[in-house]
């Protein structure tokens, strides 16, 4: 199973020293990872002679990793000459082949910041990399869930904005939705607020950005809920580029354990970037021939960019719509190559009801079934089995009745 809580690195240096082949292929694998996005990394073969050879002259880069087959004491000795060439600030991660909990201790002594036994993945790799980094007393990194729509009209909006809905109803977990669609986007209305900011004043001055802002910048829908709205007006256009989003999903997973990216259906850098970091994708489809096509190219497109990543996720929307005709679900998934996570049947009564009165579809009366089927997909997208509440038993209601009597608690006894 992919672990996403591994968080992305910062922007550092990292050079790699090989000496065998599997491993060089292995940190090129990591390379790849959209954790990594961020860093510059650099890769030869040599092993620790080629890292001595390297920095007697030269300034040594964020981290040195190296590889080695060499015994301890050769290792250890190489290692103190190294040393003495390193710049302050510099660590180092030795890669070896052996299990030596001796060495191990004796690296850790002289200042090694991770020693790691191969063969391991590009994940373990990564991982150990971004612990170097990691704040130990920082809060857990938020889980980033981005929503898209095969094609515009489908619902995806109103997926992601009823799935954050669930995730912080049902779950109980703090989450933010952030409507990205700066010109139309429909969260303010679809929550019947009017937040006086938004998203914008985040992107559009990204030196500005941190947690404190970030969590001026929310809007208030339940007590586990917030909005990031969008500006929703075409008084200028919004032609960003997709470095001002880095500090803000950075500020968003250290603020808030959920977040729900509402992503516009357009594919520019700064989008495509935003979809290919999140821990999640989600691609909302209808079963027609131009949403297979355009949710092919998306799936496709994304998970050669995410190797090290589930698929994205297919949610079907608008199924079973009266008169008209659709492409056999069956077919429709065997194509794409991937299984629907959730088929969201067409309902123009509630849908456009909830829509007009700025309502969830966990507030609407009638919608039970449709509520099911969004906790569902709440709980596969945080990692959460058991979506559906537990049924209490007719004991259970019996006894809590009972207990609810003056001294109830001595009678059930």
């Amino acid at each position: 199973m992919v672990d996403n809580t591994v968080p992305p690195l910062p922007h550092i240096a990292i050079q790699v020293f090989t000496e065998t082949q599997p491993v060089a292929m292995m940190v090129e694998e990591s390379r790849l990872d959209r954790r990594m996005a961020r860093t510059h990394m650099k890769v030869q073969t040599g092993g620790i002679a080629a890292a001595l050879g390297a920095y007697r002259d030269a300034p040594t880069p964020n981290v040195v990793v190296i590889e080695t087959v060499s015994d301890s004491t050769t290792l250890l000795t190489a290692l103190d000459e190294l040393a003495g060439y390193c710049d302050e600030g510099t660590r180092v991660v030795v890669i070896g082949h052996v299990n030596d909990v001796p060495l191990y201790r004796e690296l850790m002594r002289r200042g090694v910041s991770e020693y790691l036994v191969a063969p391991i993945g590009p994940l373990d790799f990564i991982e150990a990399l971004a612990g170097i980094f990691r704040d130990p007393e920082a809060k857990p990194v938020g889980r980033a869930i981005a929503v898209i729509g095969a094609k515009g009209g489908i619902g995806a909006s109103t997926i992601a904005h009823n799935l954050a809905y669930s995730i912080a109803g049902d779950m109980e977990i703090d989450t933010c939705i952030v409507d990205l669609d700066m010109a139309f986007g429909t969260a303010g209305l679809n929550f019947n607020i009017d937040p006086p900011q938004g998203i914008l004043d985040a992107v559009i001055d990204p030196s500005r950005v941190d947690t404190i802002m970030i969590e001026r910048l929310f809007s208030k829908v339940t007590p586990h809920l917030s909005l990031m709205a969008a500006p929703s007006t075409v008084e200028r256009t919004y032609d960003f580029n997709e470095a001002n989003f880095e500090p803000v999903m950075d500020a968003l997973r250290a603020s808030i354990p959920a977040i729900i990216y509402d992503v516009p259906h357009q594919w520019t850098n700064w989008t495509r970037t935003l979809l290919t970091r999140a821990d999640e994708v989600v691609v909302v489809a209808s079963p027609d021939l131009a949403n297979l096509r355009n949710a092919k190219n998306l799936i496709d497109n994304l998970a050669a960019a995410r190797p090290n990543d589930p698929k994205p996720r297919l949610v079907l929307s608008m199924v079973g719509m009266p008169k008209r005709p659709e492409l056999a679900i069956d077919g429709f998934t065997k194509t794409l190559e991937c299984p629907a996570l959730a088929s969201i049947p067409f309902d123009a009564a509630i849908f456009g009801a909830a829509a007009n009165n700025g309502q969830m579809l966990a507030d609407m009366q009638g919608a039970a079934k449709l509520q099911d089927i969004f906790r569902e997909i709440a709980f596969a997208l945080m990692g959460r089995q058991n979506a559906r509440p537990t049924k209490k038993s007719l004991f259970d209601t019996l006894r809590e009745r009972l207990n609810s009597l003056p001294g109830g608690k001595s009678r059930a006894a």
